[in-house]
This record gives structure tokens, C-alpha cells and sequence, in this order.
């Protein structure tokens, strides 16, 4: 069985119908994932599957993308983007550098038509997993630093309790990973110790990057955070 097939999808911008693939169900499962949820599988990645690319018109979305466009979005990318781009097919199957490609796309065209600070935030993490797929530490980091901006510009506009338990992890083990440590600890305490969150694996990975840190703020000798000086998490 081939690991890929295609679906097709109504372009939100052009409205032009064309094809895309996708991975199997059956070859989606990861076989081992980092603690900021990055994924690693044995044969295909689903992730360079993600971004559907119109071939037509340029515009590059997810799932998660709105479904239709308004009249002044559209004009919007194809007066930016939309204007030069020369007709390009990223319907088959993908490579690292395809992949990246697509990405890139899909962010130019949600930030151009405004999509949600939480789809760009995940549009910015995506591609610095793609950077860490390829060892390019740089800039991966680069493009953690650019989701850790959007995922805390989502957290200022978006209060919603306990479903942001993963979003207030997520900022923490971001910061964690950049070495910003007294700003991890102030995220991961707000996990473990707001009762209004009740996310059991978010509290217990909060509990566990907290426990890093503190090994490795102390074997480096360095001051611990206020936070970890009055509680033992």
C-alpha cells in the first residue's frame, strides 16, 4: 500500500479545486515525541503533509485555516503574494526542503490574510521542528523564539482556564529551551499550581521540566528562581 493518498480541496482564496496528499492514518503513529510535542516517525512524516499549497494562486493553508475567505483577504494576498507567484506543484510527495517550503508559504498567507495568533503560533513552532528535523539549531531556535512571542500574545488574548493548561506548558518548555529559565519557572508554576487547572499531563510535565531546571540551574551553580526558593513544586 503506498503510504501517501490525495484529497482534493477548494482553494479558500481562488476557489479553484485541486489535489494535495496526505499520510495514511496507519503510518501516523510517532515513535517517539521531544517534550515541546515535536514528533519523530519511522518511515514518512506526516507533518511535511500538513500545508495544502493552491498551485493556482499561491495560497498555502492547514485544516485549521477558515474555510473562506472575505473579499478584502483575498484581495489582500493576491495584491502581496498572490501577484507573483508563477504556477508551482507541491501536490506529490514532499521533501524536507519542500516541506519547509510549504510552510513558509502557509505562514506568509496567514499573516496576510490575518489568521488567528494561535494558528500562527503553531505555523512558527512547526517550522522550527523542521529546522530540528535538519539539525539546523540556529534556527530552530530562531523560530522558537518567533512561536514563544505568539504563543504568549495568544495567552494575553485568549483566557480560557483549564484548555490552557498545554498553551501555558508549551510557553514555559519554550522558554526552558531557549535557556530562559526564570521565565520557564514562572509559566510551568502557573500549571502546577493554578487549582483551577485540572490537565493531569500538563501538570506532571510542568512538574517535570521544573524538576530539570533546577538540577541544571544547580549543577551550574547558578541562583535558583524566587518560585523554586519557596516551593518544592
Amino acid at each position: 500500500m503506498e503510504p501517501l493518498y490525495t484529497i482534493k480541496i477548494n482553494c479558500p482564496c481562488c476557489e479553484s479545486t485541486f489535489e494535495t496528499s496526505r499520510v495514511r492514518p496507519s503510518l501516523k503513529k510517532a515513535i517517539n515525541t521531544d517534550t515541546d510535542f515535536c514528533s519523530y516517525f519511522a518511515t514518512i512524516n506526516p507533518d511535511y503533509y500538513v500545508v495544502r499549497v493552491c498551485p493556482y494562486c499561491g495560497f498555502a493553508s492547514t485544516e485549521n485555516f477558515r474555510d473562506k475567505l472575505m473579499d478584502r483577504e483575498k484581495r489582500a494576498y493576491l495584491d502581496k503574494i498572490g501577484v507573483h507567484w508563477s504556477n508551482r506543484e507541491y501536490g506529490g510527495e514532499r521533501t524536507a526542503e519542500t516541506a519547509m517550503e510549504t510552510y513558509k508559504l502557509a505562514l506568509l498567507s496567514a499573516q496576510t490574510v490575518k489568521e488567528s495568533d494561535r494558528l500562527i503560533a503553531g505555523l512558527l513552532h512547526h517550522i522550527a521542528w523542521l529546522y530540528r528535523y535538519d539539525g539546523n539549531q540556529d534556527m530552530e531556535n530562531k523560530f522558537l523564539g518567533f512561536a514563544l512571542e505568539s504563543y504568549v500574545e495568544v495567552y494575553k488574548n485568549e483566557r480560557n482556564g483549564d484548555s490552557n493548561a498545554r498553551l501555558l506548558y508549551l510557553i514555559g518548555e519554550l522558554n526552558r529551551r531557549l535557556g530562559h529559565f526564570y521565565e520557564a519557572v514562572k509559566w510551568f508554576s502557573k500549571v502546577i499550581h493554578d487549582k483551577r487547572i485540572t490537565d493531569s499531563s500538563m501538570i506532571r510535565a510542568s512538574r517535570e521540566q521544573w524538576t530539570a531546571i533546577r538540577e541544571e540551574m544547580t549543577n551550574k551553580g547558578q541562583e535558583l528562581p524566587e518560585e523554586m526558593k519557596q516551593s518544592g513544586a
